[in-house]
């Protein structure tokens, strides 16, 4: 792995600049998309064909309940168990997060109460490539469950072979899930959000995928509500003395393996701690392409950059650690002190690993029950409320040019 050095006055579209842009697929995604609109299950199964080189029959998008619960089986008793701890922490975590309706009486009488209200359908994408990613099936519906979403469907890229990975439908098993779908890619997003004669529109997609999938959500927002953009994995360490420069190379190195467009960075007013983190990271074999190892002015310099950056995830390590905690506004995930490895919450620490990525966190959050429920207001005015109501309201309604609303509030009156 390349070892890029910059010195205090770095800037975060520097760092950036270390990772490519991503190609345009603008085009290409319009096009799928369009595709599945006019062709149903007919262009999904020829898509996934084309992309994903497993030809499916007419009946085999839908995975059924019997294969999801038969998977169980085929899963190592350890990794089970895993599963098993995720499921309770993310669940507990994701439960935690509801908040009662908020109920306010105002002076005229009346009563304003703000619900929060789940969609009755989402999906979650989990995506394919090198390897299964149950932990994306847990991250997502877990957290719909929580938000008492009615119903919710999972789909995944199949194998060459055609078959949906058994660790997959052994997720979805594990977290009750009846609606699972063999398809991926850009096709999988528009079947989700239009409907197929399979496939039954939903109202919410989340999920992780590659710049197809991203492009696809980009598209259908509007249509259907998205959880937002996901881009290549980040990691950043701000460490300061005291810090195990073993340890933050390790975190970087285990970033590393989201792929070769992975955004690594270390940061640290200690010039020893970084040169220790760039020797033991720039000597492995990793699949990021470059690690930015930066020199700050002080801890504070460095918690400003990581603040700038707003990365997917921000590592503070060293004898600073926790007070520096405080200090920072704008990260997916802030993991706090030596023990606090990112690859925890990418999987049992029960934080969600769905997080905003490229910048997005200095105004999008992870994922949440809040993704999944939206708010909405419930007025009530009882009598005499209209009254003291209606010559406020109809004075503003006729200066905006509105007689007929005014006038719809005095008859009230």
């Amino acid at each position: 792995m390349r070892v890029e050095r910059f010195g205090p006055d770095v800037t975060a579209a520097e760092i950036r600049a270390l990772t490519p842009s991503p190609r345009d697929v603008e085009g290409e995604v319009r096009a799928i998309i369009d595709e599945v609109r006019s062709g149903g299950d007919v262009a999904v199964r020829r898509l996934t064909e084309r992309f994903d080189h497993a030809e499916l029959g007419p009946e085999e998008l839908i995975v059924f309940p019997t294969e999801t619960e038969a998977a169980l089986g085929t899963l190592e008793p350890a990794v089970l168990a895993g599963l098993r701890t995720a499921k309770a922490n993310i669940r507990a975590v994701a439960r935690a997060q509801l908040t009662a309706p908020v109920r306010v009486e105002l002076e005229q009488g009346h009563t304003v109460e703000v619900q929060e209200v789940p969609v009755r359908r989402a999906a979650v994408y989990v995506p394919g490539g090198r390897a299964p990613y149950p932990s994306t099936v847990l991250m997502g519906v877990l957290t719909a469950h929580a938000a008492a979403v009615e119903q919710v469907a999972v789909c995944a890229p199949p194998g060459p072979e055609g078959r949906a990975h058994p660790t997959i439908l052994a997720a979805c098993a594990l977290c009750g899930v009846s609606e699972v779908y063999r398809m991926g890619g850009a096709q999988a997003i528009a079947a989700l959000a239009y409907g197929t004669e399979s496939v039954k529109p939903v109202d919410v997609i989340v999920g992780p995928g590659n710049r197809y999938v991203t492009e696809a959500k980009r598209q259908v927002a509007g249509v259907v509500g998205i959880d937002g953009l996901a881009g290549p994995s980040e990691l950043v360490v701000m460490a300061t003395a005291g810090a195990d420069p073993e340890l933050v190379a390790l975190d970087l190195l285990a970033q590393a393996e989201h792929g070769p467009d992975t955004l690594l960075v270390a940061i640290s007013p200690e010039p020893e701690l970084l040169e220790a983190v760039a020797g033991a990271a720039g000597e492995a074999d990793a699949a990021a392409e470059a690690l930015a190892v930066v020199e700050a002015r002080d801890a504070r310099a460095a918690v400003a950059l990581a603040d700038e950056l707003a990365p997917e995830h921000l590592q503070l390590m060293g004898d600073e650690a926790e007070s520096l905690a405080g200090r920072v506004r704008s990260a997916g995930a802030l993991f706090v002190g030596r023990d606090a490895g990112t690859a925890f919450g990418d999987y049992v620490a029960g934080s969600n690993h769905v997080l905003p990525t490229g910048g997005a966190a200095r105004f999008a959050s992870g994922l949440s029950p809040a993704t999944f429920r939206r708010r909405m207001a419930r007025i009530s005015l009882p009598a005499g409320a209209a009254a003291r109501l209606a010559p406020a309201g109809a004075a503003i309604a006729r200066a905006e040019g509105f007689p007929v609303h005014g006038e719809s509030m005095e008859r009230r009156a």
